[in-house]
């Protein structure tokens, strides 16, 4: 499996050089976020707004209003906790053309509590003309950008940076599930970086004969709930969410909420954070520890075929399709 290195700094180079319109805004995050380099070669379309987030948002917006195109890069939880009230009242009430490129989503960075948005789709999905996308690979990282940028509004995107695995040879499409397997026992629904557990738990229940379509989100808001509904009455025994999100109002909660309108009874179980905010450490050992793994799925997946596969970690291990560690760094701040 290709590992890309800094997928996003290249592509936001590659967009944004070309469109003078764009604006680059950092809150003292820059290298962090991958915009060090764009910052050095168009410094005339970079704005360093230090750490004032609820400042930058507002700033944002009346860049929005006068015909730029601001795109704000830093942490995901510092774009919406606590700049929440200008997010809602500056942004997303006059429907600006502001994109919130939110990086370190859930627990992909050790930093702890203060740093981990695990909650981010849960508040932002409930903001009136909010759009909600998510990357989950190399290839989605390099083409959201014309995507997040053609939306009419204001759009938050979940952001991998570092050395990010290339799983999909096609683009990133707006508001559109992608089919990774076919299958007909159970559903399993994924968004981000819980897709690569996915993948490796799918090979290893497939080998024990249990047939498993896989669909990976990157559109969280809007929800193709037409799409998902289709490939939920192709399978027999239910449906499995996994994300990197607590499982209140996130990827799991908008699943539960379709078929609820649609009148469909059918098993759903929802792996995610159960109700807990996260320790420091590694992307590995805190998707262990807190069922986001592949392992957990499998678990999932024998609960509700009622019966036990006899699958192992080493198994899971042996397809195991990113490196533990990165030697870019991508865990660290």
């Amino acid at each position: 499996m290709e590992l890309v290195e800094k997928p996003y700094a290249k592509a936001f180079i590659a967009y944004a050089s070309k469109r003078p319109e764009v604006l680059c805004l950092s809150a003292d995050l820059t290298s962090s976020c991958e915009v060090d380099k764009f910052r050095d070669q168009y410094p005339q379309q970079f704005l360093s707004c230090g750490m004032a987030e609820q400042n930058m948002l507002s700033f944002a917006a009346g860049l929005a209003m006068e015909g730029f195109r601001p795109f704000i890069h830093t942490f995901g939880v510092f774009l919406y906790r606590r700049p929440l009230d200008q997010l809602i009242n500056s942004i997303a009430y006059p429907n600006r053309k502001v994109r919130l490129m939110g990086f370190l989503p859930g627990i992909t960075t050790p930093g702890g509590v203060t740093h981990q948005a695990i909650d981010d789709i849960a508040i932002l999905r409930a903001v009136p003309n909010m759009t909600l996308l998510e990357t989950g690979d190399a290839t989605e990282v390099e083409t959201v950008l014309p995507v997040a940028d053609a939306v009419d509004g204001p759009v938050y995107v979940r952001v991998l940076r570092g050395q990010v695995p290339r799983l999909f040879s096609t683009p990133f499409r707006f508001n559109d599930i992608r089919c990774v397997r076919e299958g007909r026992d159970v559903l399993i629904v994924t968004a981000g970086i819980t897709t690569e557990e996915a993948m490796r738990a799918t090979a290893a229940l497939e080998a024990k004969g249990l047939s498993v379509r896989h669909l990976h989100v990157g559109t969280l808001k809007p929800f193709n709930g037409e799409q998902f509904l289709d490939h939920l009455a192709s399978v027999r025994l239910g449906v499995i969410s996994l994300e990197n999100h607590t499982t209140v109002g996130g990827l799991g909660s908008i699943l539960a909420e379709i078929m609820a309108d649609a009148g469909v009874g059918r098993p759903l179980v929802r792996l995610g954070l159960n109700d807990t905010f996260a320790h420091g450490a590694s992307k590995p050992y805190l998707m262990t520890k807190y069922g986001l793994d592949a392992m957990a799925l499998v678990r999932a997946a024998e609960r509700l075929a009622g019966q036990a596969l006899g699958i192992t970690q080493d198994e899971l291990l042996a397809v195991r399709l990113e490196a533990v560690h990165s030697t870019s760094k991508a865990e660290a701040l």
